[in-house]
């Protein structure tokens, strides 16, 4: 640790040399014989802390040149006098430019005690300065509201942010309370949260909200209680922080969380789904012939099928809400698109909302991907009906457009579907942001703010646009964009289907499924096709068949069994009996990722579709 530095100051070189002496072993000891030259060395050295001075010397009294000193510099002062100059001492003390005085001869016991309070002084006073320094730089400079306050709750030193929380300026606020500068309910709950506070003598923390529902500000609030010299509470430290965009995060990411979960919900649920409705439309299908002579009978199972394939409409709207693969865009009618939706629309929108159509006829074929179009038309009524609370009309129209002038499009035809309402409107501050993702204007839990950025984000992989116009308190109209596709058979695969549904030569095909029902209709198919089938529960079970030497030409399996799944049956059969070709069937595709080169059908398939599978992989073999 270094020395301090003292100054001694005296016309007699031989005072100076005895100071120097008295000092030395304990301070680093400057000396000066002028007053003129005292003040100098002031002045080029800050770190002086005590200076020594005489109080008689030519060209200025000890008196004045400390009282000139104190002017510029922090060094604590003490007079060396005689006794005839006390009243020269006093008027030194009444000016506060000395803290003291020692009489000559000094008693040199006196005089270090005294040198050595000065410099405590001094070094405390340093310390104390640097402290406040440091906390009005943090009081001045952090991001957070900081205040102290006394056992009471009265502010004693606070930071303009924290004033401006509580409504007012850092000098209105000292020595008030905050109900007294603000009687609000926030502030009598910041309080009563003080006075716990100091009762408790514990730091704690806690978070609290300000401002209307849906547009809270929230802050993390810690409070540290600070104690006396005696054990007990006398101030209380608060620490504020704007933790509004973490809690908005946290938000977003349970409801994400929650709309993944959905999304897994609805993938599993529609793989369930379509195992029953393989089952009931088989089922239809295989006992049409049985009743072709009772049109009654006929009529009731035309009825069912129709409810059926209503119900396979809906699941593959489900999977494609829960699908994470990229869209696959190809030719859609944007009209017929619309048209089918009509039954969506009612479940979807409620009855207090009524949906127009104004479409255009004659429509070009738009290229983009139609369940990412079907989910987009959705989302723009979902959000038009949320955008009118006491109910309205929701128009859906389609115009072709021709669009030349846009920068950030190829010039040529679009078709457009625009949604339009009759709600609120939306301001221009937040209109700029609305395709934001996660933005949301809607409390916690009744939207994610990924509607419109989908939309957007459909539109700008589809090559086309988005464009929304909104008037407070008229509505809003959100138009989007396609590009036209150069033929409606553009992409469009049609499935092959045989012309008769018989088997092209005898077969022996192995059915694979956990599901009883299925499984029992998928065999009744092959058997009527005049194939030979054999049925499993499982891919332990017709793995045993087959090692057991039971021949088979075909192995038509379910994708998703406990155990063992139908890809892992697939790879089984190919290292054990190369050259028998597997068929997965699957309600749900993502379930079980799946080579490529595996052949797949979806469920619920017609038993045409199968015929033509098997047929084709059984020609493939031959």
């Amino acid at each position: 640790m270094s020395k301090g530095t003292i100054l001694a100051v005296d016309d007699e070189p031989d005072i100076l040399i005895a100071l120097e002496d008295l000092f030395e072993d304990e301070y680093r000891v400057l000396t000066s014989a002028k007053p003129e030259e005292a003040l100098d060395i002031l002045r080029a050295d800050p770190d002086i802390a005590v200076v020594v001075s005489d109080q008689r010397m030519p060209g200025m009294t000890g008196d004045a040149l400390l009282a000139e000193a104190r002017s510029f510099h922090e060094a604590q002062a003490i007079l060396l006098t005689g006794y005839a100059d006390i009243s020269a001492v006093i008027a030194a003390l009444n000016r506060g430019g000395i803290i003291g005085y020692v009489a000559k001869p000094w008693d040199p016991t006196l005089l270090r005690a005294t040198v050595r309070n000065a410099y405590e002084r001094h070094r405390l006073g340093r310390d104390l300065a640097t402290e406040r320094a440091l906390l009005r730089g943090l009081l001045d400079h952090a991001e957070e509201a900081i205040s102290f306050k006394d056992a009471s709750g009265r502010f004693v030193r606070l930071n303009a942010r924290k004033a401006g929380l509580v409504g007012g300026t850092v000098e209105a606020c000292l020595g008030r309370t905050e109900a007294e500068i603000a009687d609000t309910p926030q502030a009598h709950e910041a309080e009563a949260a003080d006075r716990r506070a100091v009762a408790a003598g514990e730091a704690g923390s806690t978070v609290i909200a300000r401002g209307a529902l849906g547009a809270e500000r929230w802050s993390h609030v810690i409070r540290v209680p600070i104690r006396g010299g005696a054990g007990e509470v006398t101030h209380l430290a608060t620490i504020e922080r704007d933790v509004t965009e973490q809690k908005s995060l946290e938000a977003r990411l349970r409801q994400s969380d929650k709309m993944q979960a959905l999304g897994t919900l609805a993938g599993g649920i529609a793989h369930d789904f379509n195992n029953l409705l393989t089952a009931i439309l088989g089922s239809l299908e295989l006992v049409g012939p049985k009743i072709a002579d009772q049109p009654r009978v006929k009529r009731l199972v035309d009825n069912a099928t129709g409810a059926a394939q209503r119900g396979s409409a809906l699941t593959k709207r489900l999977l494609s809400f829960s699908r994470s693969n990229d869209a696959h865009a190809r030719p859609v009618d944007p009209n017929a698109l619309i048209e089918g939706m009509s039954a969506l629309f009612g479940s979807s929108l409620g009855s207090h909302v009524s949906v127009v159509r104004d479409l255009e006829p004659d429509m070009p074929f738009a290229l983009v991907d139609p369940d990412q179009l079907e989910l987009a038309v959705l989302n723009l009524c979902i959000n038009a009906r949320d955008a009118m609370p006491d109910g309205g009309t929701v128009t859906i129209s389609t115009r072709r457009a021709e669009i030349s002038d846009d920068p950030d499009l190829k010039p040529g035809t679009y078709a457009v579907v625009s949604v339009a309402d009759e709600g609120t409107g939306i301001p221009p501050e937040i209109l700029e942001r609305v395709c934001e993702p996660f933005f949301t204007t809607k409390a916690v839990g009744q939207g994610t703010g990924l509607g419109l950025a989908m939309v957007f984000g459909l539109a700008q992989q589809a090559g086309g646009r988005l464009r929304i116009t909104s008037e407070v308190g008229q509505g809003t109209r959100i138009e989007l964009a396609l590009p036209r596709a150069e033929s409606a058979a553009q992409g469009i695969e049609e499935p092959a289907t045989p012309a008769v549904v018989t088997a092209a030569s005898p077969a022996r095909i192995l059915v694979v499924d956990d599901d009883e029902e299925v499984r029992h209709v998928t065999a009744s198919f092959l058997s009527d096709f005049g194939y030979s089938e054999t049925e499993a529960a499982d891919g332990h079970t017709a793995l045993d068949l087959m090692e057991k030497g039971e021949r088979f030409d075909l192995v038509v399996a379910d994708l998703a069994m406990p155990g063992m799944t139908g890809v892992e049956l697939a790879a089984a059969i190919r290292e054990r009996f190369s050259g028998v070709p597997v068929l997965l069937l699957t309600g749900h595709a993502e379930a079980v990722q799946i080579p490529e080169d595996l052949p797949v059908m979806t469920k619920p398939f017609a038993s045409a579709e199968l015929a033509a599978r098997v047929s084709q992989l059984l020609d493939t073999t031959a």
